[in-house]
């Protein structure tokens, strides 16, 4: 370096100087936006850019990185959360998340002080009454398409959307108990909450997942298999979950346990019946008219779930940009 007039001191203190620059919150913060966050939707870059600089900036700003605990992150949520608008402190903590998995990856820290706040100790009591709006539900999927994660994940939880039912019904799914013919996909009791057989009446959509699946499968047995060298078993509970947790959207506090919820909201909102929408929940009908109503409603399930899973689509379309698949819609 001497040979080529160049003083090594000096360099190092050049080094340990970009390295200060982005030692504060703020400064790391401007960068972080700047180079992983720029090329997001508008919707994103925006919700993002007014959490740093209305709840984040002001509180934890001229902190250095590698200061901030995860009490800091705690006051910033607390702080909004008394405004009224816990959904935002939610937000607040999931913003600093990111950028600290980013801040480590850059060594400019070693901790993430957000990643130890547990999302329901920041929000809960929204969370068992979460409804996605249609809007939300065109960004999940969306999210979900454009994602990396295996191409029969995609589809086991653009399935959980539009099967309305519970993620362990789906995941432990047997080639032996559909009937793609007649469109029904039979679920043994042994595997319903209620412990009674449950019939999903598959709209077109389904079924073309499924036949997709069936071309993909390397089990004879199970829909979604592990993928651990394992053939004999589903996959595990936890992978739709974190699949969930990695997706790049702004659509915040969601589980997905919340596509139930949503679904019945919507589907309710169109006027359909209640209890047909009941029965494909497969929920127990309660009260005397449960005990004396022993319809199945088969015929109004299989127009309801058409319905949703044309719904859906017509939300994914809006914006669209990956591919998901030509899976027929009804006519």
């Amino acid at each position: 370096m001497v040979a080529q007039g160049i003083s090594p001191v000096a360099d190092a203190k050049k080094d340990r100087g970009a390295a200060l620059a982005l030692d504060t919150v703020k400064a790391f913060g401007v960068h972080w936006f700047e180079t992983q966050i720029a090329d997001k939707s508008e919707d994103y870059r925006k919700t993002t850019l007014r959490t740093l600089e209305k709840d984040i900036y002001p509180m934890i700003g001229n902190k250095p990185m590698g200061e901030v605990i995860s009490g800091d992150v705690m006051a910033i949520c607390d702080k909004i959360k008394s405004r009224g608008s816990p959904q935002a402190a939610l937000l607040a903590r999931n913003v600093i998340k990111r950028m600290y998995d980013y801040a480590i990856v850059r060594q400019v820290a070693a901790v993430n002080p957000a990643r130890m706040l547990i999302a329901r100790y920041v929000a809960t009591q929204s969370s068992r009454e979460r409804v996605l709006s249609p809007e939300e539900m065109g960004k999940v999927m969306r999210a979900i398409y454009r994602s990396d994660m295996p191409r029969p994940n995609k589809l086991a939880l653009h399935l959980l959307c539009i099967t309305m039912l519970r993620k362990s019904e789906l995941i432990n799914a047997e080639w032996s108990e559909f009937d793609f013919e007649a469109g029904i996909w039979r679920i043994p009791a042994v595997r319903m909450k209620m412990d009674k057989e449950h019939w999903v009446y598959l709209s077109t959509q389904a079924v073309g997942m499924f036949i997709e699946l069936k071309a993909l499968a390397t089990s004879e047995v199970y829909v979604f298999p592990s993928r651990h060298g394992r053939e004999d078993k589903p996959i595990c509970k936890s992978t739709l979950n974190q699949a969930i947790k990695m997706l790049d959207t702004d659509v915040q506090h969601f589980v997905l346990h919340d596509f139930r919820r949503t679904a019945s909201t919507h589907l309710h909102e169109m006027g359909m019946p209640s209890d047909a929408i009941e029965k494909a929940l497969a929920h127990q009908i309660g009260g005397i008219k449960g005990v004396y109503n022993r319809a199945q409603y088969g015929e109004e399930r299989k127009k309801l779930l058409q319905l949703w899973a044309d719904f859906v689509d017509a939300q994914i379309e809006n914006g669209r940009t990956s591919i998901i698949g030509n899976f027929a819609k009804s006519e």
